[in-house]
Protein backbone atom coordinates (compact mmCIF):
# COMPACT_ATOMS: atom_id res chain seq x y z
CA UNK A 1 0.00 0.00 0.00
CA UNK A 2 2.07 3.04 1.30
CA UNK A 3 3.98 3.81 4.36
CA UNK A 4 2.77 7.77 4.28
CA UNK A 5 -0.16 8.72 6.71
CA UNK A 6 -3.54 7.77 5.53
CA UNK A 7 -5.23 10.84 4.32
CA UNK A 8 -8.04 10.68 1.89
CA UNK A 9 -10.45 13.04 0.60
CA UNK A 10 -13.75 13.25 -1.27
CA UNK A 11 -13.73 15.99 -4.05
CA UNK A 12 -17.09 16.92 -5.07
CA UNK A 13 -18.09 20.07 -7.64
CA UNK A 14 -20.94 22.05 -6.53
CA UNK A 15 -21.78 21.22 -10.41
CA UNK A 16 -25.02 19.33 -9.28
CA UNK A 17 -26.39 17.75 -5.77
CA UNK A 18 -24.62 14.92 -3.98
CA UNK A 19 -25.70 11.92 -5.72
CA UNK A 20 -25.60 8.46 -3.55
CA UNK A 21 -23.10 7.33 -6.29
CA UNK A 22 -20.56 10.24 -5.15
CA UNK A 23 -22.08 9.72 -1.18
CA UNK A 24 -20.88 5.68 -1.38
CA UNK A 25 -17.58 7.05 -2.76
CA UNK A 26 -17.68 9.46 0.21
CA UNK A 27 -18.42 6.66 2.48
CA UNK A 28 -15.58 4.60 1.15
CA UNK A 29 -13.00 7.32 1.84
CA UNK A 30 -14.76 7.81 5.23
CA UNK A 31 -14.41 3.99 6.70
CA UNK A 32 -10.86 3.74 5.51
CA UNK A 33 -9.84 6.89 7.31
CA UNK A 34 -11.77 6.44 10.26
CA UNK A 35 -10.39 2.61 9.95
CA UNK A 36 -6.29 3.83 9.61
CA UNK A 37 -6.83 6.86 12.15
CA UNK A 38 -6.04 8.79 9.30
CA UNK A 39 -8.01 11.98 7.96
CA UNK A 40 -10.95 12.63 5.99
CA UNK A 41 -10.87 15.70 3.70
CA UNK A 42 -13.26 17.78 2.04
CA UNK A 43 -12.14 19.68 -0.80
CA UNK A 44 -14.49 21.09 -2.98
CA UNK A 45 -13.00 21.56 -7.17
CA UNK A 46 -15.09 24.73 -8.12
CA UNK A 47 -13.37 25.47 -11.07
CA UNK A 48 -15.52 24.58 -13.73
CA UNK A 49 -17.66 28.01 -13.78
CA UNK A 50 -19.64 27.66 -16.07
CA UNK A 51 -21.93 24.71 -14.70
CA UNK A 52 -21.73 26.30 -11.08
CA UNK A 53 -25.07 25.30 -8.91
CA UNK A 54 -25.35 28.08 -6.27
CA UNK A 55 -27.05 26.04 -3.82
CA UNK A 56 -25.42 22.79 -4.30
CA UNK A 57 -22.39 23.10 -1.98
CA UNK A 58 -25.02 23.35 0.43
CA UNK A 59 -26.82 20.40 -0.49
CA UNK A 60 -23.55 18.56 -0.50
CA UNK A 61 -22.70 19.91 3.37
CA UNK A 62 -26.02 19.06 4.45
CA UNK A 63 -26.00 15.65 2.97
CA UNK A 64 -22.78 14.29 4.00
CA UNK A 65 -23.80 15.60 7.92
CA UNK A 66 -26.92 14.21 7.86
CA UNK A 67 -25.12 10.46 6.86
CA UNK A 68 -22.26 11.14 9.17
CA UNK A 69 -20.08 11.67 7.11
CA UNK A 70 -18.02 13.90 9.37
CA UNK A 71 -14.92 15.63 7.89
CA UNK A 72 -11.43 16.50 9.81
CA UNK A 73 -10.40 19.00 6.96
CA UNK A 74 -12.15 21.73 4.53
CA UNK A 75 -14.97 23.84 4.43
CA UNK A 76 -16.18 25.35 7.74
CA UNK A 77 -13.70 23.93 9.76
CA UNK A 78 -10.64 25.09 8.00
CA UNK A 79 -7.25 22.60 7.78
CA UNK A 80 -3.26 22.82 7.98
CA UNK A 81 -3.36 22.14 3.93
CA UNK A 82 -6.23 24.93 2.96
CA UNK A 83 -7.69 26.99 1.27
CA UNK A 84 -10.11 24.31 0.38
CA UNK A 85 -12.13 25.52 -2.30
CA UNK A 86 -9.96 25.53 -5.76
CA UNK A 87 -11.31 28.94 -6.85
CA UNK A 88 -9.45 30.21 -3.91
CA UNK A 89 -6.13 28.35 -4.88
CA UNK A 90 -5.54 29.50 -8.25
CA UNK A 91 -2.22 31.11 -7.48
CA UNK A 92 -0.69 27.34 -6.88
CA UNK A 93 -2.19 26.18 -9.80
CA UNK A 94 -0.42 29.13 -12.20
CA UNK A 95 3.11 28.51 -10.07
CA UNK A 96 2.81 24.53 -10.94
CA UNK A 97 1.89 25.45 -14.52
CA UNK A 98 4.80 27.09 -14.86
CA UNK A 99 7.32 24.87 -13.40
CA UNK A 100 6.54 22.21 -15.71
CA UNK A 101 6.57 24.58 -18.78
CA UNK A 102 10.11 25.78 -17.64
CA UNK A 103 10.90 21.63 -17.27
CA UNK A 104 9.38 21.26 -21.26
CA UNK A 105 6.75 19.32 -19.60
CA UNK A 106 4.18 21.33 -20.63
CA UNK A 107 3.39 24.30 -22.71
CA UNK A 108 1.75 27.29 -23.99
CA UNK A 109 -1.35 27.03 -26.69
CA UNK A 110 -2.32 29.81 -28.79
CA UNK A 111 -4.77 27.79 -31.09
CA UNK A 112 -8.28 29.25 -30.78
CA UNK A 113 -11.60 27.45 -30.85
CA UNK A 114 -12.07 28.00 -34.57
CA UNK A 115 -8.87 26.03 -35.38
CA UNK A 116 -9.72 23.30 -32.80
CA UNK A 117 -13.02 22.87 -34.24
CA UNK A 118 -11.79 22.35 -37.79
CA UNK A 119 -9.18 19.82 -36.60
CA UNK A 120 -11.96 17.67 -35.25
CA UNK A 121 -14.16 17.55 -38.24
CA UNK A 122 -10.82 16.53 -40.04
CA UNK A 123 -9.92 13.81 -37.66
CA UNK A 124 -13.30 12.63 -37.50
CA UNK A 125 -13.63 12.62 -41.50
CA UNK A 126 -10.17 10.89 -41.77
CA UNK A 127 -11.18 8.57 -39.18
CA UNK A 128 -8.37 9.65 -37.04
CA UNK A 129 -8.35 9.42 -33.44
CA UNK A 130 -9.63 12.53 -32.34
CA UNK A 131 -7.05 15.12 -30.21
CA UNK A 132 -5.00 17.78 -30.01
CA UNK A 133 -2.06 17.90 -33.03
CA UNK A 134 0.69 19.78 -31.02
CA UNK A 135 0.77 22.53 -33.39
CA UNK A 136 1.78 25.06 -30.55
CA UNK A 137 4.22 22.76 -29.05
CA UNK A 138 7.33 23.29 -31.16
CA UNK A 139 6.45 27.53 -31.67
CA UNK A 140 9.60 29.46 -31.74
CA UNK A 141 10.07 32.53 -30.04
CA UNK A 142 9.03 35.34 -32.25
CA UNK A 143 6.06 33.11 -33.03
CA UNK A 144 4.75 33.29 -29.33
CA UNK A 145 6.10 36.84 -29.54
CA UNK A 146 3.79 37.60 -32.53
CA UNK A 147 0.93 35.66 -30.65
CA UNK A 148 1.25 37.50 -27.37
CA UNK A 149 1.09 40.68 -29.62
CA UNK A 150 -2.04 40.17 -30.87
CA UNK A 151 -3.43 39.87 -27.83
CA UNK A 152 -4.16 35.88 -27.55
CA UNK A 153 -4.67 34.29 -23.90
CA UNK A 154 -3.10 31.01 -24.15
CA UNK A 155 -3.94 27.91 -22.47
CA UNK A 156 -0.95 25.69 -20.83
CA UNK A 157 -0.66 22.09 -22.28
CA UNK A 158 0.72 19.09 -20.80
CA UNK A 159 3.40 17.89 -22.88
CA UNK A 160 2.91 13.79 -23.32
CA UNK A 161 5.90 12.16 -24.52
CA UNK A 162 5.42 11.03 -27.88
CA UNK A 163 6.93 7.74 -27.68
CA UNK A 164 6.65 4.83 -24.98
CA UNK A 165 3.95 3.64 -22.68
CA UNK A 166 2.37 5.26 -19.38
CA UNK A 167 1.29 2.40 -16.16
CA UNK A 168 -0.57 3.24 -13.27
CA UNK A 169 -1.48 0.66 -10.65
CA UNK A 170 -5.44 0.37 -9.71
CA UNK A 171 -5.22 -1.64 -6.34
CA UNK A 172 -8.21 -2.99 -7.27
CA UNK A 173 -7.18 -3.99 -10.83
CA UNK A 174 -3.31 -4.53 -10.77
CA UNK A 175 -1.64 -2.53 -13.67
CA UNK A 176 -2.88 -0.54 -16.57
CA UNK A 177 -0.50 0.53 -18.92
CA UNK A 178 -1.42 2.77 -22.67
CA UNK A 179 0.42 3.55 -24.93
CA UNK A 180 1.54 6.76 -25.21
CA UNK A 181 0.34 7.86 -28.84
CA UNK A 182 -3.07 7.00 -27.11
CA UNK A 183 -2.74 9.73 -24.95
CA UNK A 184 -3.27 13.72 -26.25
CA UNK A 185 -1.54 17.03 -24.66
CA UNK A 186 -4.43 17.47 -22.54
CA UNK A 187 -5.43 21.26 -21.44
CA UNK A 188 -3.75 22.25 -17.39
CA UNK A 189 -4.54 25.37 -17.30
CA UNK A 190 -7.35 27.48 -19.39
CA UNK A 191 -7.16 30.82 -20.95
CA UNK A 192 -9.17 32.35 -18.43
CA UNK A 193 -6.94 31.59 -15.57
CA UNK A 194 -8.57 28.55 -14.12
CA UNK A 195 -7.11 25.48 -14.06
CA UNK A 196 -8.81 22.19 -15.68
CA UNK A 197 -9.78 18.89 -13.58
CA UNK A 198 -6.22 17.25 -14.42
CA UNK A 199 -4.37 19.96 -12.80
CA UNK A 200 -6.21 20.68 -10.15
CA UNK A 201 -6.45 17.38 -8.79
CA UNK A 202 -2.91 16.42 -8.83
CA UNK A 203 -1.70 19.23 -7.07
CA UNK A 204 -4.07 19.90 -4.71
CA UNK A 205 -3.75 15.87 -3.83
CA UNK A 206 0.33 16.62 -3.68
CA UNK A 207 0.54 19.55 -1.62
CA UNK A 208 -2.75 18.24 0.68
CA UNK A 209 -0.69 14.88 0.74
CA UNK A 210 -3.81 12.37 -0.20
CA UNK A 211 -2.21 9.17 0.48
CA UNK A 212 -5.25 7.18 -0.80
CA UNK A 213 -7.37 8.14 -3.79
CA UNK A 214 -11.03 5.88 -3.92
CA UNK A 215 -12.90 7.37 -6.86
CA UNK A 216 -15.52 5.80 -9.65
CA UNK A 217 -14.50 4.17 -12.07
CA UNK A 218 -15.44 6.24 -14.76
CA UNK A 219 -12.12 8.11 -13.94
CA UNK A 220 -9.77 5.62 -14.96
CA UNK A 221 -9.16 6.74 -18.65
CA UNK A 222 -7.78 10.00 -17.26
CA UNK A 223 -5.73 8.13 -14.78
CA UNK A 224 -3.00 7.56 -17.28
CA UNK A 225 -2.79 11.47 -18.03
CA UNK A 226 -2.72 12.19 -13.99
CA UNK A 227 -0.13 9.97 -13.96
CA UNK A 228 1.96 12.04 -16.62
CA UNK A 229 1.39 15.22 -14.89
CA UNK A 230 3.07 13.34 -11.58
CA UNK A 231 5.71 12.17 -13.31
CA UNK A 232 6.08 15.53 -15.35
CA UNK A 233 6.22 16.73 -11.69
CA UNK A 234 8.38 13.98 -10.37
CA UNK A 235 5.87 13.62 -7.47
CA UNK A 236 4.48 10.27 -6.32
CA UNK A 237 1.49 9.58 -6.87
CA UNK A 238 -1.22 8.29 -4.19
CA UNK A 239 -2.42 4.57 -4.17
CA UNK A 240 -5.70 4.47 -6.54
CA UNK A 241 -8.49 2.23 -6.59
CA UNK A 242 -11.61 2.69 -8.74
CA UNK A 243 -14.82 1.68 -7.33
CA UNK A 244 -17.01 0.19 -9.23
CA UNK A 245 -20.16 1.54 -11.13
CA UNK A 246 -23.52 1.44 -9.41
CA UNK A 247 -26.42 0.38 -11.86
CA UNK A 248 -29.98 1.10 -12.09
CA UNK A 249 -32.37 -1.25 -10.59
CA UNK A 250 -32.89 -2.84 -13.84
CA UNK A 251 -28.87 -3.54 -14.13
CA UNK A 252 -28.61 -1.63 -17.27
CA UNK A 253 -26.46 1.40 -17.21
CA UNK A 254 -25.38 3.35 -14.73
CA UNK A 255 -27.89 5.06 -11.99
CA UNK A 256 -28.36 8.04 -13.32
CA UNK A 257 -29.57 11.58 -12.20
CA UNK A 258 -32.26 11.30 -14.77
CA UNK A 259 -35.82 10.63 -13.24
CA UNK A 260 -37.38 7.22 -14.57
CA UNK A 261 -40.50 5.21 -12.82
CA UNK A 262 -39.58 2.01 -10.23
CA UNK A 263 -41.70 -1.38 -10.94
CA UNK A 264 -43.63 -0.45 -8.58
CA UNK A 265 -44.56 2.61 -9.95
CA UNK A 266 -42.48 5.19 -7.65
CA UNK A 267 -40.10 7.90 -8.61
CA UNK A 268 -36.54 6.70 -8.82
CA UNK A 269 -34.70 8.82 -6.09
CA UNK A 270 -30.95 9.46 -7.28
CA UNK A 271 -29.62 11.99 -4.65
CA UNK A 272 -29.17 11.97 -0.72
CA UNK A 273 -31.74 14.71 -0.32
CA UNK A 274 -34.55 12.88 -2.03
CA UNK A 275 -33.83 9.95 -0.11
CA UNK A 276 -34.02 11.93 3.23
CA UNK A 277 -37.14 13.68 1.88
CA UNK A 278 -39.04 10.47 0.91
CA UNK A 279 -38.45 9.41 5.06
CA UNK A 280 -35.17 6.61 4.54
CA UNK A 281 -32.83 6.81 7.34
CA UNK A 282 -29.36 7.86 7.56
CA UNK A 283 -28.18 4.62 9.54
CA UNK A 284 -30.07 2.47 7.00
CA UNK A 285 -28.87 4.08 3.53
CA UNK A 286 -25.06 4.07 4.95
CA UNK A 287 -25.41 0.63 5.29
CA UNK A 288 -27.59 0.08 2.48
CA UNK A 289 -24.48 1.84 0.24
CA UNK A 290 -21.69 0.23 2.06
CA UNK A 291 -22.90 -2.98 0.88
CA UNK A 292 -23.30 -2.07 -3.31
CA UNK A 293 -19.85 -2.79 -4.30
CA UNK A 294 -18.19 -4.24 -0.77
CA UNK A 295 -19.41 -7.39 0.59
CA UNK A 296 -17.97 -8.80 4.51
CA UNK A 297 -18.69 -12.21 4.24
CA UNK A 298 -21.42 -12.23 1.21
CA UNK A 299 -24.31 -13.27 4.13
CA UNK A 300 -24.13 -10.28 6.81
CA UNK A 301 -26.35 -7.67 5.89
CA UNK A 302 -26.81 -5.56 9.07
CA UNK A 303 -23.46 -3.29 10.10
CA UNK A 304 -23.44 -1.25 13.33
CA UNK A 305 -21.27 2.37 11.78
CA UNK A 306 -18.75 1.30 14.27
CA UNK A 307 -19.31 -2.30 12.59
CA UNK A 308 -18.52 -1.36 9.50
CA UNK A 309 -14.70 1.00 10.40
CA UNK A 310 -13.48 -2.39 11.81
CA UNK A 311 -14.17 -4.62 8.92
CA UNK A 312 -14.30 -2.55 5.74
CA UNK A 313 -11.42 -3.68 3.87
CA UNK A 314 -10.88 -1.78 0.52
CA UNK A 315 -9.32 -5.10 -0.83
CA UNK A 316 -12.64 -6.42 -0.89
CA UNK A 317 -14.23 -4.04 -2.94
CA UNK A 318 -15.71 -5.87 -5.97
CA UNK A 319 -14.62 -4.62 -9.42
CA UNK A 320 -18.11 -5.98 -11.01
CA UNK A 321 -20.86 -2.78 -11.35
CA UNK A 322 -23.89 -3.74 -9.02
CA UNK A 323 -27.38 -2.75 -9.47
CA UNK A 324 -28.99 -0.39 -6.93
CA UNK A 325 -32.38 -2.47 -4.95
CA UNK A 326 -34.81 -0.55 -3.68
CA UNK A 327 -36.33 -3.82 -2.59
CA UNK A 328 -32.71 -4.18 -0.29
CA UNK A 329 -32.87 -0.52 0.89
CA UNK A 330 -36.64 -0.78 1.81
CA UNK A 331 -36.18 -4.10 3.67
CA UNK A 332 -33.02 -2.65 5.43
CA UNK A 333 -34.88 0.88 6.15
CA UNK A 334 -37.93 -0.57 8.12
CA UNK A 335 -35.43 -2.78 9.86
CA UNK A 336 -33.81 -0.24 11.20
CA UNK A 337 -37.06 1.76 12.29
CA UNK A 338 -37.81 -1.22 14.21
CA UNK A 339 -34.70 -1.27 16.12
CA UNK A 340 -34.96 2.72 16.89
CA UNK A 341 -36.13 3.57 20.54
CA UNK A 342 -40.04 4.75 21.13
CA UNK A 343 -38.64 7.90 22.01
CA UNK A 344 -36.11 8.99 18.77
CA UNK A 345 -38.91 7.13 16.37
CA UNK A 346 -41.47 9.25 17.88
CA UNK A 347 -39.21 12.59 17.34
CA UNK A 348 -38.50 11.72 13.67
CA UNK A 349 -42.05 10.53 13.17
CA UNK A 350 -42.85 14.20 14.73
CA UNK A 351 -41.09 16.21 12.08
CA UNK A 352 -42.15 13.97 9.64
CA UNK A 353 -46.26 14.68 10.87
CA UNK A 354 -45.43 18.31 11.06
CA UNK A 355 -43.54 19.14 7.49
CA UNK A 356 -46.76 17.65 6.32
CA UNK A 357 -48.80 20.26 8.46
CA UNK A 358 -50.55 17.66 10.61
CA UNK A 359 -50.69 19.54 14.15
CA UNK A 360 -48.91 16.82 16.25
CA UNK A 361 -47.54 16.86 19.35
CA UNK A 362 -44.89 14.56 21.18
CA UNK A 363 -47.40 12.91 23.34
CA UNK A 364 -48.85 11.66 20.19
CA UNK A 365 -45.85 10.82 18.33
CA UNK A 366 -45.14 8.45 21.44
CA UNK A 367 -48.51 6.67 20.92
CA UNK A 368 -48.12 6.26 17.75
CA UNK A 369 -45.06 4.50 17.83
CA UNK A 370 -46.11 1.43 18.99
CA UNK A 371 -49.15 1.20 16.51
CA UNK A 372 -47.24 2.07 13.56
CA UNK A 373 -43.45 0.72 14.24
CA UNK A 374 -43.87 -2.96 12.38
CA UNK A 375 -46.37 -1.46 9.50
CA UNK A 376 -43.93 1.26 7.95
CA UNK A 377 -40.49 1.34 5.67
CA UNK A 378 -40.33 4.51 5.52
CA UNK A 379 -41.03 7.24 7.92
CA UNK A 380 -43.68 9.36 5.69
CA UNK A 381 -45.94 6.09 5.59
CA UNK A 382 -47.27 7.03 8.94
CA UNK A 383 -49.13 9.60 7.24
CA UNK A 384 -51.82 7.04 6.39
CA UNK A 385 -52.09 5.42 9.44
CA UNK A 386 -52.91 8.56 11.34
CA UNK A 387 -54.32 11.00 9.24
CA UNK A 388 -57.54 10.70 10.34
CA UNK A 389 -56.69 11.47 13.73
CA UNK A 390 -56.67 15.09 12.59
CA UNK A 391 -59.85 15.41 10.04
CA UNK A 392 -62.51 17.63 11.08
CA UNK A 393 -65.03 15.46 9.43
CA UNK A 394 -64.94 11.75 8.02
CA UNK A 395 -65.56 11.07 4.51
CA UNK A 396 -67.07 7.26 4.17
CA UNK A 397 -70.01 5.84 2.66
CA UNK A 398 -72.63 5.06 5.66
CA UNK A 399 -72.87 1.81 4.37
CA UNK A 400 -69.32 0.60 5.34
CA UNK A 401 -70.46 1.22 8.70
CA UNK A 402 -72.55 -2.30 8.76
CA UNK A 403 -70.65 -5.86 8.73
CA UNK A 404 -71.41 -9.43 7.84
CA UNK A 405 -74.93 -10.54 9.13
CA UNK A 406 -75.41 -7.04 10.85
CA UNK A 407 -78.23 -4.56 9.15
CA UNK A 408 -78.14 -0.73 9.52
CA UNK A 409 -80.21 -1.19 12.74
CA UNK A 410 -78.28 -3.55 14.58
CA UNK A 411 -75.14 -1.34 13.65
CA UNK A 412 -77.10 1.69 15.26
CA UNK A 413 -78.12 -0.04 18.74
CA UNK A 414 -74.16 -1.17 18.52
CA UNK A 415 -72.42 2.11 17.98
CA UNK A 416 -74.96 3.70 20.57
CA UNK A 417 -74.23 1.45 23.36
CA UNK A 418 -70.04 1.56 22.19
CA UNK A 419 -70.70 5.13 22.94
CA UNK A 420 -71.84 5.39 25.96
CA UNK A 421 -69.38 2.82 27.33
CA UNK A 422 -66.99 4.63 26.13
CA UNK A 423 -67.38 7.63 27.38
CA UNK A 424 -67.41 5.81 30.91
CA UNK A 425 -63.98 4.73 30.30
CA UNK A 426 -61.29 6.23 32.63
CA UNK A 427 -58.53 6.68 32.17
CA UNK A 428 -59.29 6.45 28.61
CA UNK A 429 -56.17 3.91 27.68
CA UNK A 430 -55.82 0.96 24.91
CA UNK A 431 -56.43 -1.54 27.93
CA UNK A 432 -59.43 -0.08 29.73
CA UNK A 433 -60.54 0.33 26.18
CA UNK A 434 -60.19 -3.46 24.98
CA UNK A 435 -61.66 -4.09 28.38
CA UNK A 436 -64.75 -2.65 28.22
CA UNK A 437 -65.07 -3.06 23.94
CA UNK A 438 -65.01 -7.04 24.79
CA UNK A 439 -67.47 -6.98 27.32
CA UNK A 440 -69.77 -4.70 25.54
CA UNK A 441 -69.43 -7.35 22.47
CA UNK A 442 -70.21 -10.38 24.80
CA UNK A 443 -72.98 -8.68 26.01
CA UNK A 444 -74.22 -7.74 22.42
CA UNK A 445 -73.83 -11.11 21.50
CA UNK A 446 -71.84 -9.74 18.47
CA UNK A 447 -68.51 -11.23 17.39
CA UNK A 448 -65.61 -9.34 18.58
CA UNK A 449 -64.54 -8.55 14.67
CA UNK A 450 -68.19 -7.33 13.91
CA UNK A 451 -68.55 -4.45 16.88
CA UNK A 452 -64.85 -3.20 16.48
CA UNK A 453 -65.16 -3.20 12.15
CA UNK A 454 -68.33 -1.13 12.86
CA UNK A 455 -66.22 1.11 15.39
CA UNK A 456 -63.17 1.47 13.07
CA UNK A 457 -64.62 2.67 10.36
CA UNK A 458 -66.98 5.36 12.50
CA UNK A 459 -63.94 6.69 14.23
CA UNK A 460 -61.60 6.24 10.98
CA UNK A 461 -63.02 6.56 7.78
CA UNK A 462 -61.24 3.08 7.07
CA UNK A 463 -61.63 -0.53 7.05
CA UNK A 464 -57.93 -0.83 7.98
CA UNK A 465 -56.15 0.62 10.38
CA UNK A 466 -53.22 0.03 13.33
CA UNK A 467 -54.61 -2.03 16.00
CA UNK A 468 -58.03 -0.15 17.20
CA UNK A 469 -57.67 -0.06 20.82
CA UNK A 470 -54.05 1.99 20.64
CA UNK A 471 -56.15 4.24 17.75
CA UNK A 472 -59.07 4.87 19.84
CA UNK A 473 -56.66 6.21 22.42
CA UNK A 474 -54.32 7.83 20.04
CA UNK A 475 -57.92 9.50 18.47
CA UNK A 476 -58.99 10.85 21.82
CA UNK A 477 -61.89 10.27 24.16
CA UNK A 478 -64.03 13.41 23.36
CA UNK A 479 -63.16 12.96 19.54
CA UNK A 480 -63.96 9.00 19.37
CA UNK A 481 -67.50 9.81 21.23
CA UNK A 482 -68.46 12.42 18.51
CA UNK A 483 -67.60 10.62 15.57
CA UNK A 484 -70.03 7.84 16.80
CA UNK A 485 -72.66 9.56 17.24
CA UNK A 486 -72.21 10.98 13.97
CA UNK A 487 -72.17 7.59 12.48
CA UNK A 488 -75.28 6.42 14.01
CA UNK A 489 -76.70 9.68 12.66
CA UNK A 490 -75.51 9.22 9.49
CA UNK A 491 -77.17 5.47 9.91
CA UNK A 492 -80.57 6.80 10.76
CA UNK A 493 -80.54 8.93 7.51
Amino acid sequence: MTDRPVRVRFAPSPTGYLHVGGARTALYNWLFARQHGGAFVLRVEDTDRTRYVPDALTDLLDGLRWLGLSWDEGPEIGGPYGPYHQSDRLELYHQAAQELIAKGAAYRCYCGPERLAQLREEQRASKQREGYDGHCRHLTSQQIADYEAQGIRPVVRLAVPEVGETTFHDLLRGDITVDNRQLTDLVLLKSDGFPTYSLGVVVDDHHMRISHIMRGEEWISTAPALQRIYDAFGWESPVQAHLPTILDPSGEGKLSKRKKKLADGREMLTFVHEFRQAGYLPEALVNFLALVGWSYDGQTEFFRRDELIELFDLTRVSTSAGAFSYGKLDHMNAAYIRQLGTNDLAGRLLLVLRREGYPAGLDFALKAVPLVRERIKTLPEVIPLVDYCFAERLQYEPELLVQKKMDAESTMVALHKAASCLRAVSPFEEASIETALRALAEGLDLKLGQLLGSIRVACTGKNVTPPLFGTLELIGQQKVIARLERAIALLAG
